[in-house]
């Protein structure tokens, strides 16, 4: 699961985009501006950003730029309309990862944002995970502890696989928030205690105090442990 954003400003097209994107399990937001798209990632946290060309208010060639020299270093692909071998040379030396064109495949496109998700340091594309005898695998949507079978709503298995993709790393609600939720859905510390909550009960063996591999670090966070 990864946190993307979306830029562009065609309804249909962004609609595709976001439920080629949706079907992967990452989650998603979607602006159809520049100046919005600069403000989202300025002041959020994305695994990866979508990004067209022609944008109102503010182009996407610029947002790039701008990102970039703000020392943002977020996977970007762009994906727009402007085809000429020299816009692509301009996009790529702007701080694009990847350029892809329109009319485009939906398999390709996908294809490529696993491929920028591989290369990045947080190994988003890869669909299993173990963290000791905790077991994810994304394709199936299968979660096991100790081989035996975990059912999770999609919030609860987004936190987990979020958890275990950064283990021993402590996180804030704030920003567990910021990685799994999107903007447009209510946030609060308190949905991170509940969430939490729900899944240490869900993980629990039986084998008492200091089972659950979810931990909580008072004052600062929650983090997932090793063993």
């Amino acid at each position: 699961m990864a946190k993307i954003l979306v830029v562009e400003d065609d309804d249909g097209v962004r609609g595709v985009v976001q439920d080629a994107l949706q079907w992967e399990r990452h989650t998603v937001e979607a602006v159809c501006d520049g100046e919005e798209a600069l403000i989202r990632l300025q002041n959020g946290a994305y695994d990866a950003v979508v990004l067209d060309w022609h944008l109102p208010k503010l182009a996407g060639i610029d947002v790039l730029k701008q990102f970039r020299e703000g020392g943002g270093t977020t996977p970007v692909l762009m994906l727009t309309g402007k085809v000429m071998p020299t816009d692509k040379v301009s996009g790529l030396d702007a701080g694009a990862d990847d350029y892809l064109t329109k009319p485009f495949n939906v398999p390709e496109f996908c294809a490529r944002v696993r491929a920028l998700l591989r290369r990045s340091t947080s190994g988003l594309a890869s669909d299993n995970l173990q963290v000791g005898d905790l077991v994810l695998d994304k394709n199936s949507y299968a979660v096991t502890r100790g081989g035996k079978s975990i059912t999770l709503v999609p919030k609860e298995f987004a936190l987990l696989e979020f958890l275990m993709r950064h283990p021993e790393t402590v996180f804030s609600a704030e920003a567990l928030l910021a990685r799994v939720w999107t903007i447009d859905e209510e946030t609060s510390p308190d949905i991170i205690r509940t969430y939490i909550k729900r899944l240490r009960k869900k993980l629990d063996t039986g084998g008492g105090e200091g089972d659950s591999p979810i931990q909580t670090i008072y004052g600062v966070g929650y983090k997932l442990i090793k063993s």
